[in-house]
């Protein structure tokens, strides 16, 4: 996951690409009208205009490295044997599931997503696997569609459950919330869950569990600017069941 801008863009596509785009066009208006000729209120027009294509900007380069480069990190951070078995929610082109994948030699890396192209630009079955055989990993992934909302997999199937900025997609807080309860379902006794989301929604996520921690992901995860960044939830499933806290990780914060 270390591709140039460029490269992110042809494999990884954008995220919510609407957005971008109609940000990146509404900046741009703005710019060209305030040029264009005086008028009352020009400095101000300028003003949003140039506000709103720094956003854009910030957001592009989130998308195609910024999230990918925390990504690295956290997957460097499990310091995984390279057996385990990994779920990836809402994966997408494969950004965080083919990072994983490049980190089980000896294991096996499923993505389950619906495959919304408003969620992500290009977004199908077929790029994310055209992207797994060119990082050299397609016999260690495999892909399905999915509800994650109702995981197609037995109870404990899994030694790493992952999601990248998916769950707050869902368009009903319950929805959200019975997915957070699947991922926690599916993880065997002593796995690890990692959750990435916008960072009220991790909150809510976190209080609905009852644990786990909760810690902002920093600039390199703003999209488009402080006021919309990622926290990461992150917590170990204990023998007892769900309610287990990772060894060492305190309870909710941010």
């Amino acid at each position: 996951m270390t591709e140039n801008l460029f490269t992110a863009l042809s494999r990884y596509g954008v995220d919510a690409p609407g957005f971008v785009a109609s940000t990146s066009a509404l900046g741009a208006a703005c710019t060209l009208a305030a040029a264009a000729r005086p008028f009352r209120g020009r400095t101000a027009v300028a003003a949003l205009g140039a506000g709103l294509l720094v956003q854009a900007g910030m957001y592009l380069h989130t998308t195609l490295h910024g999230k990918l480069r925390v990504w690295e990190r956290e997957l460097d951070a499990l310091q995984l044997r390279g057996d385990e078995r990994l779920l990836d929610l809402g994966c997408g082109r494969g950004a965080v599931l083919i990072g994983a994948a490049r980190r089980l030699p000896r294991g096996r890396a499923v993505g389950v997503d619906l495959w919304a192209t408003k969620d992500q630009s290009g977004n199908t079955p077929a790029a994310t696997l055209a992207n797994a055989t060119a990082a050299g990993v397609r016999d260690r992934i495999e892909v399905h569609t999915a509800d994650i909302t109702e995981l197609p997999f037995p109870d404990g199937d899994f030694d790493l459950v992952t999601s990248a900025l998916v769950i707050h997609n869902i368009p009903t807080a319950p929805a959200r919330l019975r997915a957070v309860d699947e991922a926690l379902r599916v993880l065997r006794p002593g796995g690890r869950l990692l959750l990435a989301d916008i960072t009220p929604m991790v909150r809510r996520y976190a209080a609905h569990l009852g644990t786990g921690t909760v810690r902002d992901l920093g600039p390199a995860y703003w999209y488009g600017g402080p006021w919309l960044p990622v926290s990461m939830l992150e917590l170990r499933k204990a023998d007892e069941g769900l309610s287990g806290v990772r060894s060492g990780i305190d309870g909710p914060s941010g």
